[in-house]
């Protein structure tokens, strides 16, 4: 397959077909990213939690993540579509952004107040987002149409691997090397998340510099270098590009919005109350300075590997399954069986069972005591790694080549408005008609995965790219 190529759908130079080891390579970087994220997600509820947050201000105190999304990737997809630096049109931005990241990382777990942690919150999520956008123009840039499944799923199968691994992270250091996970600074922040967030900053740099320096993005012709020169470049002329690539979407995309709204409003909420949801349902605790909820704590950051894990083997088989039968009902089908998984879990009670000795083995015996979790994270599983590649894919084939980078960033704003919209709206809703019980709020974080599926039917399929012929 190495060293084929086609011509662009949109014009340009031909980009050469990569063999698997090189599309691995290039989403390495990926990797890093990932890692980042999962432990935002397995840790910032809980970082808030033991520095005296309120259950209902949880969703607004995570709203640096969708703000910095809807303010830097749209822009900073227009930018490096006009950016033609000797490094390339993405990578000045992996790195900037892969920094701040670091630095983010380095700092969070040492916050003394919710003030300082929400600070840095949105240091790391802008460096976060800054790396995102371009990190997905890039696949599209650099292979050929027939590898945007691949490409895509890949980035995928990296997200379920660095996010299990960034979710099991501080379960590793419990149960195989067999550090104390009750022992803690002075703000409740445990030992084991200060260790785990240190890695994750060693990683969020050397991946992405592994992935620029091994698969270095292809020189632009003569006609699109001309192209992008003759551009204004302006502030305003960069604001104006984005209003156009608004008012011009392409189809897919509108029909797409449906799904973005109601997949990342219930998404947002899953996030914010699955470990209080446990807390409350297995181990009978709100106290969130207790052994209990330290214990929930670890049971959801399982549940989480345990998910990404399904995702990161699922990512793979859903290449040759979405080729068959289509992006949309794959994505379709997957969004299901994840709203049916929440709803299960929002109806646990207290199991019991042996631990299972394959989940002992893999540093999660809170999640083998509790099976029915397992249901949980098989569905959550199939949802996730489809979530991270087959709206892409039908974004892909539906784009202006030339416009990919801002393309990406606004559809980034179809993910981070509705938690936005959650953000500002949850609270009043966890208060007033969920009785502020967390088990409520993922039963509606699963009915609204399952109308995001629904919302599927109306999306059209991306056209097919021919493979060229291997020789």
């Amino acid at each position: 397959m190495a060293g084929q190529s086609s011509p662009t759908p949109h014009g340009g130079q031909p980009r050469p077909r990569l063999s698997l080891l090189r599309i691995v390579e290039m989403n390495l970087g990926f990797f890093g990213l990932q890692f980042s994220f999962g432990l935002q997600q397995a840790n910032m509820v809980p970082i808030y939690s033991w520095l005296g947050a309120d259950e209902a201000r949880l969703p607004i105190l995570q709203l640096a993540g969708p703000m910095t999304g809807l303010l830097i990737q749209p822009l900073i997809g227009a930018l490096s579509d006009r950016t033609t630096s000797r490094f390339g049109r993405r990578t000045p931005y992996f790195l900037i952004g892969a920094i701040m990241c670091s630095l983010g990382l380095l700092l969070m777990p040492h916050s003394a107040t919710i003030l300082m942690a929400a600070s840095l919150l949105w240091l790391l999520d802008a460096g976060n987002n800054i790396t995102m956008e371009p990190y997905r123009a890039y696949v599209s840039d650099r292979l050929d149409p027939s590898q945007h499944e691949l490409g895509f799923l890949s980035q995928s199968a990296f997200t379920g691997l660095a996010q299990f691994l960034a979710f099991l992270s501080p379960s590793i250091m419990v149960y195989w090397f067999g550090l104390d996970g009750n022992a803690v600074d002075s703000h409740h922040i445990p030992t084991i998340t200060h260790i785990a967030f240190l890695i994750g900053a060693i990683l969020s740099i050397s991946t992405i510099l592994w992935s620029v320096v091994r698969v270095p993005e292809l020189p632009l012709d003569e006609a699109e270098r001309a192209r992008i020169q003759a551009s204004p470049r302006s502030a305003a002329a960069t604001l104006d590009e984005i209003r156009m690539a608004i008012v011009t979407m392409p189809q897919a995309m509108r029909q797409m919005a449906w799904m973005s709204l109601f997949q990342w409003y219930g998404l947002s909420i899953y996030w914010s109350y699955g470990a209080l949801a446990i807390g409350r349902s297995i181990f009978h605790t709100a106290d969130k300075t207790s052994t209990a909820f330290r214990e929930a704590v670890l049971t959801s950051q399982q549940l989480g590997a345990a998910y990404n894990l399904i995702g990161f083997a699922a990512a793979f088989a859903m290449v040759p399954v979405a080729r068959r039968i289509g992006p949309k009902q794959t994505h379709l089908a997957s969004l299901a069986l994840a709203g049916l998984s929440l709803l299960f879990m929002s109806r646990l009670g207290d199991i019991a069972n042996p631990v299972s000795p394959l989940f002992g083995a893999l540093a999660m015996p809170q999640l083998g005591r509790h099976l029915a979790l397992v249901y949980v994270a098989l569905g959550m599983g199939l949802g996730w790694a489809s979530i991270m590649g087959n709206p892409y894919v039908i974004l892909a084939g539906s784009i202006p080549q030339e416009r990919t980078g801002v393309y990406m960033g606004i559809f980034n704003m179809m993910i981070v408005v509705p938690m936005l919209i959650a953000g500002f709206t949850f609270g009043w809703l966890y208060d007033h008609l969920l009785g502020s019980d967390p088990r409520n709020a993922i039963a509606l974080a699963g009915a609204l995965l399952m109308a995001a599926a629904v919302t599927m039917i109306w999306v059209s399929n991306p056209p097919r790219e021919s493979t060229p012929a291997s020789h």
